[in-house]
């Protein structure tokens, strides 16, 4: 996991040839233009989801991984709190891996949490075991999807 500035992406940017090409999609955009769904781009390997939720208790936030996916999660309006655990300690399987949607869901709970705010960004890799969409009140988020 990495969380930082979207004004500080140029170091990470060099670790995926397409994490470049998403930030800058990031910063140029004006979401309030765009409604909440999926995005895709001229590259296969990389695209957007925009969504409005209404953040959840931690409670009720399911630590999830992906296989083929990197995620870059970033907070439009609200802050979000996001729990992580590493994958290698993740044991007990809500809902097995589903190919079609990229997701394993997890019983395990998070070992930690991290608030993230409109103007930054967090990266989340397969190993990253990653619980969303906690917070209060209305949430809206752009999430980059990146192929592996």
């Amino acid at each position: 996991m990495i969380q930082d500035s979207l004004l500080n992406t140029g170091r990470i940017e060099k670790l995926h040839p397409l994490f470049k090409k998403a930030f800058d999609f990031i910063r140029n955009t004006d979401f309030s233009q765009i409604e909440d769904g999926k995005i895709e781009t001229d590259n296969p390997g990389l695209y957007f989801t925009v969504s409005s939720i209404i953040g959840k208790e931690k409670e009720e936030a399911r630590i999830e991984t992906h296989n083929q996916f990197i995620d870059i999660q970033t907070p439009l309006l609200g802050v979000e709190q996001i729990g992580w655990k590493c994958g290698e300690d993740l044991v007990l399987i809500a809902t097995p891996y589903n190919e079609e949607k990229d997701i394993t869901f997890f019983v395990d709970r998070p070992t930690t949490y991290a608030k993230i705010y409109p103007g930054q960004y967090a990266v989340y890799f397969p190993e990253d075991g990653h619980a969303p969409g906690i917070g209060q009140g209305s949430i809206r988020k752009v999430v980059a999807k990146i192929k592996v």
